[in-house]
């Protein structure tokens, strides 16, 4: 698109102009980068929707993941980054990477560098992926780091999957079982318990529970639901802020059977962070900002950064991890081999795969312990309801008979 330009040159002499960019952005780079002093620039950039599609639009894990493998190649190949990242634009099948793809190339084409066009995409490329990308830039070895950040992507992909996994049945159990608990006391039970009080009979305590339960629903069901839909946005709003988000991820790493697979789950996170990190070369200090910033949970985010000033200040990592409790021994013990014998690296990829397996054996004995007990569960439930009722109904026709 063309932006009409005011500028003025390195002489002094006032330059006004066409050019022709794909932004603004990108405009006023390519006249700096001619020593021009850009007074003003006049064009008509695309107007976004009110309801702009990347709003319903995401870039998955997984297709970060196969990019990097791509990018790895085409730069083993020998192919340039502006080829690259054009090529992989017109070919990438998810339309909002596509575009993002094609705005890294733009950004490539005016100048900037790799890290520096995806660090301009948050949203899909983070700042662990970007600070990997900056040493690899540094170090010169790009291929090898994307072949990493596709390793990491992929092993993160997989546990967070597989967890992510675990929690979707016991949620959609429990909420089945809320349903047909509420559907059972909303629709069926007063229609029975009705029979049974015309009856005149004497009517069991258990009856008389649940017929009450039944007239509380029906009665205020809609106040409940308020109060559910109230309750729902007030944790949502308690999400969105610091105090809020460290309440929450303390609930969740202290929940009951949940707790543990949390908790692990971040701890083999720290470690493949940290391993990943120190590996492309980046300091051990700033590997600690950039895994408490991707770390997922606002108390091992707090720990990591109180663990930064400490290393900063002097202090090992494995004396600035032990000053925290959830941190386990055995990884403050490990570390501190890792440090005293020079095999960091080695010691922290050992606790990734440790913990990895960890998540995996606690996620496969939630799975085979919730699914059993879930069943039975809503099974009991609808039993003691329908029994409630029905047993009245049984002895009031034996009765009759």
């Amino acid at each position: 698109m063309n932006f009409k330009y005011k500028a003025l040159a390195e002489n002094g002499e006032k330059k006004e102009g066409v050019i022709d960019a794909a932004s603004k952005d990108l405009a006023i780079s390519a006249l700096q980068r001619r020593n021009y002093v850009v007074l003003s620039m006049e064009g008509d950039e695309p107007k976004k929707s009110l309801f702009s599609r990347s709003i319903f639009e995401s870039v998955p894990l997984k297709d970060v993941v196969i990019l990097s493998r791509q990018i790895a190649t085409l730069f083993e190949a020998q192919v340039s980054a502006l080829k690259a990242f054009t090529l992989l634009s017109s070919n990438a099948d998810n339309p909002l990477l596509s575009r993002k793809l094609s705005q890294v190339t733009d950004d490539l084409q005016a100048g900037f560098s790799i890290s520096g066009a995806l660090a301009k995409h948050p949203d899909v490329f983070s700042d662990f992926y970007v600070n990997m990308v900056k040493a690899g830039e540094e170090s010169g070895k790009l291929n090898q780091t994307f072949e990493y950040l596709a390793d990491y992507l992929e092993r993160q992909y997989e546990l967070t999957s597989k967890t992510r996994n675990a929690l979707i049945y016991p949620a959609f159990v429990v909420f089945t079982f809320i349903a047909v608990m509420v559907l059972m006391l909303t629709m069926v039970i007063p229609k029975l318990s009705q029979i049974i009080l015309e009856s005149g009979q004497q009517v069991p305590i258990y009856t008389t529970i649940v017929i009450g339960i039944s007239e509380f629903f029906v009665h205020y069901g809609i106040f409940i639901l308020i109060l559910v839909i109230i309750g729902g946005l007030y944790l949502w709003r308690l999400s969105r802020g610091e105090r809020g988000k460290t309440y929450l991820d303390t609930l969740k790493l202290s929940a009951p059977m949940f707790g543990p697979l949390f908790y692990k789950l971040y701890l083999s996170r720290i470690a493949d962070n940290l391993d990943t990190l120190l590996s492309a070369g980046i300091s051990i200090v700033r590997s600690i900002e950039i895994t408490g910033d991707v770390v997922g949970n606002k108390v091992y985010e707090n720990i990591l950064k109180e663990t930064g000033e400490m290393v900063k200040g002097g202090s090992s990592l494995s004396d600035a991890f032990a000053k925290h409790p959830e941190m386990p021994g055995i990884m403050v013990q490990m570390v501190k081999v890792g440090e005293e014998t020079g095999a960091l690296g080695s010691i922290l990829k050992t606790l990734a795969r440790f913990y990895k397996r960890e998540v995996d054996g606690a996620v496969d004995t939630l799975v085979s312990l919730i699914e059993p007990l879930m069943i039975v569960a809503l099974g009991l439930g609808v039993g003691v309801l329908l029994a409630s009722v029905l047993v009245p109904i049984y002895n009031l026709a034996s009765s009759i008979r």
